[in-house]
């Protein structure tokens, strides 16, 4: 799902609301989203899922055209961790998909 089904989507369900409305309402959760992970945050959204920011430290590569070493630098990544219910849900939805095929 991309961000513009997402707000479709939205829009759909919430009838009241303007597909103008509608995005800037998803747009400002997933600015404030990114914005609390920037800043070193975990956010934590009960029964989907949980997000944090995992450090990746220092490695030697290889460049794959002429296979000398590089360096990578550490880097800090964004990390999202399924929540139980999502866990689950995904699960039987799996389940359900295979036993009807």
């Amino acid at each position: 799902m991309t961000r513009s089904d997402l707000v479709t989507r939205l829009a759909e369900r919430f009838s009241q609301l303007t597909q103008r409305d509608t995005e800037f309402a998803v747009k400002t959760i997933l600015d404030a989203m990114s914005d609390a992970l920037a800043r070193g945050h975990r956010i934590e959204i009960r029964g989907f899922g949980s997000f944090s920011i995992n450090r990746r430290p220092p490695r030697v590569g290889r460049n794959p055209r002429s296979g000398e070493q590089v360096t990578i630098p550490e880097k800090l990544v964004p990390h999202f961790k399924p929540g139980k219910a999502l866990r689950e849900a995904v699960d039987d939805r799996l389940s359900q998909d295979t036993s009807s095929d």
